[in-house]
């Protein structure tokens, strides 16, 4: 895998909000000369730096003086306080205790924040908002509510409080009676009593949210007079006709949100036609209103609904007085409008909120259908939304953004359309201004948008165009590990264009992604795999690979390979190892991530996970890394032999990839001989036969070069031919796509039957066994046919002739372009194995000399990686004096001739360039 996407969400800029706005740092023409006294700056300069710290920063740097420590306190700095990002328990609730004497607005997540809010001793609370809510218990929430009876906002969710009940509603209700918000997700069911309660005890409660519940007493709420907006959105179980008599009647209910339900046309004509003082219906994505091609709004004058099938923008626009405004933002034209409209504001806040989590919503359950809809207004109504003065929208808009491009999370697979309209009307420039704010919850949430909407190659290039790498670098040095995680998520999708890959290295991206998995080594799942994942991708590049290892990535990923217990960093961290050791020519990373402690262990180990991935992974860094004389020997004696043996028996059903380099991994170790001796007593040759029957290529080849490998000790030949391998060779080598796969099935077999076999097989049958009762000599006789008719292929009747003829170099170069397989110039072959094909020119049976000379060509031809090598070895050996004698025999085959007579001159022209 080489990048992958959160369905809950990207570049570059800023933008700038009403409620908070942005400090920038403009320092043109200052000039330091000398050190700085910080504690000299002034006191409002010093708060105002404090505000835009995190609550743990704040309190770190207050630690550094007492002037600092006493500004830090300040009960200004102390009225809002957002907990999500980081750990908070009793213990630190009752240290933060002190600065919280004044605090009014709190956001945190999960239960155990949860737990421990009500130590922070704020009683003076009015605004409690709080996700990941889905262990909360009444409990919990009851002992809240009751030490904060100022409460006037409390809000919980989008993810569903599956354990709240309407006990807990009702202790809200008797508790809080100066609450004006109530906005809870995916309660079971909220009864009458509940509901009752609310209506009595809390006379300012203007806005309910009861979102996604499963039941919700409807008729109860036509007894909640002083709402005056309502969202019903996603809940199901409601008696529409109850609704359609009752909600009508609320004096002053403004706004009403029944998106994603089951509401019909006849109830919402009812409410809009019947309801004084309804301003607003939203009705997004609700099937059986929109299925009614007749139904029509335009009796209702001053009402606004809002669906699928109408302009949404221009709906809202409508809401406007000053009709003069004409931009393109609806949010700026409200803000920028002349006129002071208290109920517009209110309205238009509410439809802010409501619309973000509706879009979002949708977007998560990706109905079908909506395709022209996100083109046409999806993508620009959630743009829009990011200009919002509320945090909480800004963000639920930047992660539908992330969301609603995701067709598929495991294959990382994104609509290239809806990508291409974010990028069209400016969001990339915006998601990357929001990714500079101060405020961590948008930098996290931008950075995941920048990071899924990244897939697509163009939105990438924008991406790096408008400096994004430099900001996603940036945030994943953050303290903050949410930001971080999706920072690196946002890396580990660019790195997947090699055009991104140096200008990751230039902004520092190496040495922050390796920083990062020693900054979260444990209990950071997420950011470890983003990290992994991208220093995977940056390792496939050679100078990049260089930067990983020196910034402490070889240590780092062995390190998680060793102690990590996620599949997904286990996968990663393999997988970027597989590609550090994948540079052995160029670098030393392969023998370093070897000599590192542990590394190989590691490895072995994880060929034995439960995750095909983690599985297939190691085996490919095994493969890569064993290229190392002593890596191949360390894994080896890691029980690398014995661990490889049975991941190739066990994947006989799994993907290619697995299969390709768990034959891989024995095609490297089994370079040795020691080795092949060891993979063929272990019980290799059956399962390395079954893949070489594999349907893939890429397998065949893997499968055909360790049979190759291991065929050249004869006890491991005679295995493969009582396993029934010489047919899987066979058919390897007349039918196999792969040139490769051919040319190594065939060396196999040459091995095989040149004779060295014969000093240790039985005579006669080979097994009682009926599946293995094949006579030798009738192997043989298959074998050999096979090999002429491989050799054969790369003849060319006319230019042999003109070879035969004459020695011209003209004529031996045209054979060679015939003959020539790209691809056997990257193997390499020790003294040995160039020894006994020197040998097989020798060899009685005419078609083995033709089949050695050919392969001695493949491995001299002038450019290929290892054909000086190669060379040596064979002027070592003294093979130009059999050569000759091979190119002149009257009773050797035209083939073996002419491919002698090009190895002679494969030698000179070796021999006449400096050897290695």
């Amino acid at each position: 895998m080489s990048r992958r996407v959160r369905r809950k969400v990207i570049k570059k800029g800023k933008v700038v909000s009403a409620s908070y706005p942005e400090i920038e740092e403009d320092f043109i023409g200052l000039e330091v000369n000398e050190a700085v006294d910080w504690t000299s700056l002034p006191d409002d300069t010093v708060i105002q730096l404090f505000s835009c710290l995190n609550y743990r920063d704040r309190a770190s740097l207050s630690s550094t003086c007492t002037t600092w420590r006493v500004l830090g306190a300040s009960q200004c700095l102390w009225s809002s306080l957002d907990l999500r990002a980081h750990k908070f328990d009793v213990a630190i609730a009752v240290s933060l205790a002190s600065r919280c004497v004044n605090l009014c607005k709190l956001r945190f997540r999960g239960a155990e924040s949860a737990d421990a809010i009500i130590h922070l001793q704020a009683r003076n609370l009015r605004e409690i908002s709080g996700d990941y809510c889905r262990k909360i218990t009444d409990a919990t929430l009851s002992v809240i509510v009751a030490r904060h009876e100022a409460l006037e906002s409390l809000q919980l969710g989008p993810d569903f409080c599956e354990r709240i009940t309407s006990d807990a509603i009702k202790a809200i209700a008797f508790c809080c009676p100066k609450l004006k918000k109530l906005r809870l997700s995916g309660i079971r069911d909220v009864n009458t009593e509940a509901i009752n309660a609310l209506a009595k005890h809390c006379p300012n409660l203007v806005d309910i949210g009861f979102l996604d519940c499963l039941n919700v007493d409807e008729a109860a709420l036509g007894n909640v007079v002083s709402v005056c907006f309502l969202s019903v959105a996603g809940s199901s179980n409601i008696d529409w006709s109850v609704v359609s008599n009752s909600w009508h009647k609320l004096p002053k209910l403004a706004g009403l949100d029944v998106s994603r339900t089951g509401i019909g046309p006849t109830v919402v004509s009812r409410l809009l036609s019947s309801s004084q003082s309804l301003k607003v219906l939203f009705a997004l994505n609700c099937p059986a209103l929109e299925e009614d091609t007749s139904f029509s709004t335009g009796k209702n004058k001053g009402k606004l609904l809002l669906a699928l099938f109408a302009d949404i923008s221009k709906g809202i626009s409508s809401l406007f007085v000053d009709t003069t405004m004409k931009g393109k933002n609806l949010l700026l034209d409200w803000r920028n409008s002349k006129t002071n409209d208290r109920n517009l504001d209110e309205i238009m806040t509410w439809l802010e909120w409501i619309l973000s989590h509706t879009l979002l919503r949708t977007a998560e359950s990706n109905p079908q259908g909506l395709d022209d809809f996100w083109l046409k207004q999806g993508a620009a109504l959630l743009l829009t939304l990011m200009h919002s003065a509320q945090e909480d929208v800004q963000e639920r808009a930047a992660t539908g953004l992330a969301t609603f491009v995701v067709i598929d999370d495991e294959n990382a697979s994104i609509d290239r359309g809806r990508a291409e309209a974010v990028m069209r009307d400016g969001g990339i420039r915006l998601l990357l201004k929001l990714a500079k704010s101060w405020r961590e919850g948008l930098q996290a949430e931008a950075a995941k948008a920048i990071a899924n909407l990244s897939v697509n190659a163009n939105v990438a290039k924008a991406v790096a165009e408008e400096g994004g790498i430099d900001i996603l670098a940036g945030l994943a040095r953050s303290m903050n590990r949410l930001v971080a995680e999706e920072a690196a998520g946002g890396l580990w999708n660019l790195s997947v264009g090699e055009e991104h890959k140096g200008a990751i290295a230039e902004a520092g991206g190496v040495k922050a992604l390796v920083d990062l998995i020693f900054k979260w080594s444990t209990g950071g799942d997420g950011v470890l795999e983003r990290a992994a994942g991208a220093l995977a991708n940056l390792a496939a590049d050679d100078k990049c690979s260089m930067e990983v290892a020196v910034a402490g990535g070889v240590h780092a990923l062995v390190m998680l390979a060793r102690n990590c217990k996620f599949e997904g960093v286990q996968e990663q961290a393999a997988r970027a190892l597989a590609n550090l050791a994948a540079h052995g020519d160029s670098n030393s990373n392969n023998a370093a991530v070897g000599q590192e402690a542990g590394a190989l262990e590691a490895l072995v180990q994880l060929t034995r996970s439960p995750h095909e991935g983690v599985r297939q992974e190691a085996a490919g860094a095994l493969w890569n890394l064993s290229f190392d004389d002593r890596n191949r020997e360390a894994i080896a004696a890691a029980g690398g032999v014995e661990a490889l043996v049975a991941l190739a028996q066990s994947c006989s059903n799994a993907s290619p990839g697995l299969q390709e380099r768990a034959a891989g991994a024995l095609w490297g170790l089994s370079v040795s001989e020691a080795n092949s001796i060891a993979i063929g007593r272990e019980g290799g040759v059956a399962p390395l036969i079954a893949l070489a029957r594999s349907d893939a290529e890429d397998v065949h080849e893997t499968a055909a070069g360790a049979l190759w490998n291991l065929a050249f000790n004869p006890a491991n030949a005679l295995r493969i031919v009582e396993e029934g391998g010489v047919p899987a060779l066979v058919h390897l080598c007349a039918s196999s796509v792969s040139k490769m796969a051919r040319f190594m099935a065939a060396l196999a077999l040459a091995y095989m039957f040149d004779g060295r076999m014969d000093e240790i097989a039985p005579m006669g049958p080979l097994s009682e066994s009926t599946s293995k009762s094949v006579s030798l000599d009738g192997a043989r006789r298959m074998a050999l046919k096979h090999i002429e008719a491989f050799v054969h292929t790369f003849y060319d009747p006319q230019a042999f002739a003109a070879a035969a003829a004459s020695s011209a170099p003209a004529a031996l170069a045209q054979v060679t372009e015939r003959a020539r397989i790209q691809e056997a110039g990257h193997l390499r072959c020790s003294g040995a194995e160039i020894g006994r094909f020197i040998s097989m020119l020798r060899n009685p049976y005419p078609i083995l000399k033709a089949c050695a000379a050919f392969a001695l060509l493949q491995f001299t031809i002038p450019g290929g990686r290892h054909a000086v090598h190669h060379a040596s070895l064979m002027q070592s050996a003294g093979a130009a004096r059999i050569l000759r004698a091979a190119a002149a025999a009257a009773t050797a085959p035209m083939g073996a001739k002419i491919f002698a007579k090009i190895v002679l001159r494969n030698l000179e022209h070796h021999q006449a360039e400096p050897s290695l």
